[in-house]
């Protein structure tokens, strides 16, 4: 039976093409999206992964669990066992919790995305209050969600009266709050997360609380979810349980917003392997205990070597710290750094940081290294 002869593909010009491709949503023509450089260097610094891999078992462990799947079947949907070992990974701090309380996602991203597709979207706001995390308003933007933005203080603290005039004037359907906040590391007091809640509860809104550095940090809004409170905390397993490529993250709060994400989510988006690493790497928390207070104690050395040395440094309760050169251009340190094989992230594109750097910390051996490169540049 003779076959058909193929159709070559009609090469156009741009111009020829003009009027004749979809047209992007108006909405979305002037975003860029979010991306970190990854360079082939020594040190890489720049993207708050943990610097060690999961303990060998527990990869051992992961890997006997894969090798048993039933690879034509999809995966469990709801990802019960996941969320029933993380309720009962929050027992202590949340007495109660179930799986019904719990929402996992791909990445924290994803757990963002979801509350905007549900309570977000076309004629709705979202508020952010700047310098941070900058995929807030990129998902807000991409869900048709209206961004309203406040400024936080001069040492980028949260500025309470600001919050306070944003809220009033635009009563937003959600209020993002990052703590410790990404890119500057700073802690939100428990009590100002208590008076936005507050607030925000007053005229209907949600308050959502980004804690994808919260182990790090001495202290965590979780303990003020309830039932009756407007209160959501969002986690991940990419930093301290060290499962950055598995992309992972999770969200508490009350059991009628759980069962609302239901309603955006797509289909088996949570895929098994994924679920058979989240639910063994909860076996492992001892060893992420030991992990996350190591990089506390190396978080206080590297501020301390950094407190010798001509920089403006900001504290930090997360896994990095945000950092200005004095007398040398910000992207001039970023080039020889990468010359000296070391990658930390140039923050100067973030509101109000201008010649700002942010390093993760790293095991010592990198961090000596960074600091060795940072101190011959700086003479």
């Amino acid at each position: 039976m003779p076959t058909a002869c193929p159709v070559p593909l009609q090469v156009m010009s741009p111009q020829e093409m003009s009027g004749k491709r979809p047209q992007l949503r108006d909405d979305l023509k002037a975003l860029h999206g979010y991306h970190s450089p990854q360079l082939d260097v020594t040190v890489r610094l720049n993207t708050n992964e943990s610097p060690a891999p999961p303990p060998a078992e527990f990869a051992a462990a992961v890997a006997d669990r894969v090798r048993a799947l039933d690879w034509n079947r999809y995966p469990e949907r709801a990802a019960s066992e996941l969320r029933s070992k993380l309720a009962r990974h929050y027992v202590d701090v949340l007495p109660g919790i179930t799986a019904d309380n719990v929402f996992a996602a791909n990445g924290s991203n994803e757990v963002i995305q979801s509350v905007l597709l549900a309570y977000g979207g076309p004629g709705r706001t979202a508020a952010v209050f700047e310098p941070t995390y900058a995929m807030h308003s990129q998902i807000a933007r991409t869900t048709a969600t209206t961004i309203v933005v406040g400024e936080r203080a001069a040492d980028f603290s949260l500025d309470l009266a600001e919050v306070h005039r944003v809220l009033d004037e635009h009563e937003p359907a959600v209020v993002f709050l990052c703590s410790p906040n990404n890119p500057t590391g700073i802690v939100d007091p428990a009590t100002s997360v208590g008076e936005v809640l507050d607030h925000v509860e007053a005229y209907g809104g949600l308050l959502f609380v980004d804690e994808a550095y919260g182990q790090f940090s001495p202290q965590s809004a979780a303990s003020l979810i309830a039932e009756d409170r407007s209160l959501v905390v969002s986690r991940t397993f990419s930093k301290t349980w060290s499962m950055a490529a598995a992309r992972l993250g999770y969200l508490l709060g009350p059991t009628w917003l759980i069962e609302s994400l239901e309603l955006v989510v797509l289909p088996y988006h949570l895929d098994a392997v994924t679920q058979i690493a989240g639910e063994t790497a909860l076996d492992y928390g001892d060893q992420m205990d030991a992990r996350v207070a190591m990089l506390v104690e190396e978080r206080g050395r590297l501020v301390e070597a950094l407190s010798d040395l001509p920089v403006e440094i900001w504290p930090s309760g997360a896994n990095f710290v945000l950092f200005r050169p004095t007398g040398i251009d910000g992207d001039e340190v970023w080039q020889r750094l990468v010359d000296e094989s070391v990658l930390v992230r140039n923050c100067a594109s973030w509101d109000r940081l201008d010649g700002c750097l942010r390093v993760t910390v790293g095991t010592r051996a990198e961090d000596d290294h960074f600091l060795e490169a940072l101190r011959n540049i700086l003479g």
